[in-house]
């Protein structure tokens, strides 16, 4: 795939996205998120990638979608994307967002600048959300006479509270990145100068470890989220504990214990320009 709206390269372990409109702070569209689906798919197909970083260019993160492009096309009769009608959130049909960020690799994301909307649903199943301190947040949803998509009605719940996110989604108002940490909407608050830095050794944190198991971590979080009975949840951890024990990467792992060494979990990973294909 040729990409337009956003740009992919690989820095050792960590795969880094950057939605790539500037001149419209990033405002998302149909396209996009099919670029950025076939971003993740790369990276998780490529075994020197350990984790994945996702960033904006420019002053914005992602401004929302765009007005014309999207809310106005389908007002106007016309689909603005491959079948959205029959996909979900807006996104084309046969593109389940939600699950592909939970069944990806780790996935980091530094917020640049303002958040709305899909700039913000879209980064909740995530696993780390690092702001910069000049960042903003705001769902946005009902302000254009809509309700919010991307199960964004739980993954904010569980990352703020019921309160919290009943404020955001009635109220539609933008916060600012220090109220967003406060919260706990973004999980990391640092100076725009170190926002990649940090989310970059955030991910690198992440990469050193073998992807099976972080994946099956992954697994065991989404499905637990709201899990409550605990016999399911330690029967859901046990079956995959006991695939472990047979895993390769746990035999490294005791292997390099033994031996007082670091283990390696993926081959040598070198710098990498991808901009698409």
């Amino acid at each position: 795939m040729e990409y337009s709206q956003i740009t992919y390269s690989v820095e050792g372990p960590i795969a880094i996205i950057t939605l790539n409109r500037p001149d419209r702070l990033n405002a998302w569209t149909p396209r996009m998120a099919e670029e950025q689906a076939h971003a993740i798919n790369t990276a998780n197909a490529e075994s020197a990638v350990g984790a994945i970083v996702m960033t904006g260019a420019g002053r914005g993160f992602c401004a929302g979608a765009d007005m014309q492009a999207t809310f106005q096309t389908r007002i106007d009769g016309d689909d603005p994307g491959n079948n959205t009608a029959d996909g979900v959130g807006g996104m084309p049909a046969g593109l389940d967002w939600v699950a592909l960020v939970r069944r990806s690799k780790p996935m980091v994301v530094a917020v640049n600048g303002a958040a709305v909307g899909i700039g913000v649903t879209m980064i909740l199943p995530v696993d780390r959300i690092v702001a910069s301190s000049t960042a903003k947040f705001g769902m946005g949803f009902i302000t254009m006479g809509l309700v919010p998509e991307l199960a964004s009605t739980r993954l904010l719940a569980a990352r703020v509270g019921f309160g919290n996110a009943s404020d955001l989604f009635l109220s539609g108002r933008v916060i600012p990145a220090a109220e967003a940490a406060r919260i706990g909407l973004a999980d990391v608050l640092v100076e725009p100068d170190e926002l990649l830095t940090t989310a970059m050794a955030i991910a690198n944190s992440y990469a050193k470890n073998p992807d099976p198991q972080l994946r099956m971590t992954k697994q065991l979080l989404t499905e637990n989220l709201v899990e409550t009975d605990l016999t399911v949840i330690q029967q859901r951890e046990q079956a995959l504990l006991a695939e472990c024990w047979k895993s390769p990467e746990h035999a490294e792992a005791v292997s390099a214990f033994l031996g007082k060494r670091p283990p390696v979990f993926r081959p040598a990973s070198h710098v990498v320009d991808q901009p698409g294909s």
